[in-house]
């Protein structure tokens, strides 16, 4: 099985709507029972909230279904748990490191790395622009699909 955990900030948008699409994706294919698939956030902020509002309007809007979902933290323990950490932007990546005291394993990445880019995922908590957020977040989830084919683990 292969284990995902996608990570923000806040765990409402960014990673909550790249939980969602790539659940989507993975069912769409056929493949939900070679996954494990969730979200998490690097700060405490927003614990227990469901996903913002914009994030459930542009996936409603795709006709991709919002995975039931309440914030949470990420944990040292996640480290170990999961095979691939995907941070929307380099502040989480920084993030993970403290919470998780590193990355020896090299299983920390940044979304759009694997569309080939350095940019970070918009964050639309700033900027209100859950277009460019879902773009961004697309671009790299075919991008790390592609990744996990070439390395045949699908």
């Amino acid at each position: 099985m292969i284990k995902v955990l996608f990570v923000c900030h806040g765990n409402i948008c960014r990673s909550t709507m790249a939980e969602s699409v790539f659940t989507y994706m993975v069912k769409q294919r056929g493949l939900e029972k070679q996954f494990k698939i969730n979200s998490a956030a690097t700060s405490t902020e927003e614990i227990g909230n469901g996903p913002h509002y914009g994030t459930v309007t542009k996936l409603k809007s795709l006709g991709i279904p919002l995975v039931p979902h309440r914030a949470v933290q990420m944990t040292n323990w996640d480290y170990y748990d999961y095979d691939y950490l995907i941070g929307m932007d380099s502040a989480n990546i920084r993030n993970m490191g403290r919470i998780c005291g590193g990355d020896p394993k090299g299983k920390f990445y940044r979304m759009l790395e694997f569309a080939g880019s350095t940019r970070d995922v918009a964050d639309p908590w700033y900027t209100h622009d859950y277009d460019t957020a879902y773009r961004d977040i697309q671009e790299g989830l075919d991008g790390f699909m592609k990744f996990l084919e070439e390395r045949g683990e699908i």
